[in-house]
């Protein structure tokens, strides 16, 4: 079963599923599925501090509200603010689909 992902575009997601198709036959290596993966998949980056306000600014969220969407602590949530941690693999992500969508993509 596969799991929920992000892509690029429809186009990409179609691809991707036949692609998948042919790894679970034995067609393509994992190697090859991998190396696809990559292109396929919207790339996600840190966010800067001041990125990470004006996206929840922009969300017109408070730090607790956006952090309750996020899964994390208020603290973290600030934390990414002042610079003083980065983000997670997972809050990255995260991060990326409210930047592309919006909030309520997650809610």
């Amino acid at each position: 079963m596969s799991k929920p992902t992000q892509y690029k575009s429809d186009a990409f997601a179609a691809i991707h599923e036949s692609m998948e198709a042919l790894h679970q036959i034995g067609a393509i290596s994992k190697t090859t599925m991998r190396e696809f993966d990559e292109t396929c998949l919207t790339p996600i980056q840190p966010m800067s501090p001041d990125d990470i306000r004006a996206l929840r600014e922009h969300e017109h969220a408070s730090q607790p509200v956006f952090a309750h969407y996020l899964n994390v602590s208020s603290n973290q949530v600030s934390d990414w603010e002042r610079g003083v941690k980065k983000q997670s693999g997972a809050a990255m992500r995260l991060l990326t689909i409210v930047d592309k969508k919006g909030l309520h993509a997650i809610a």
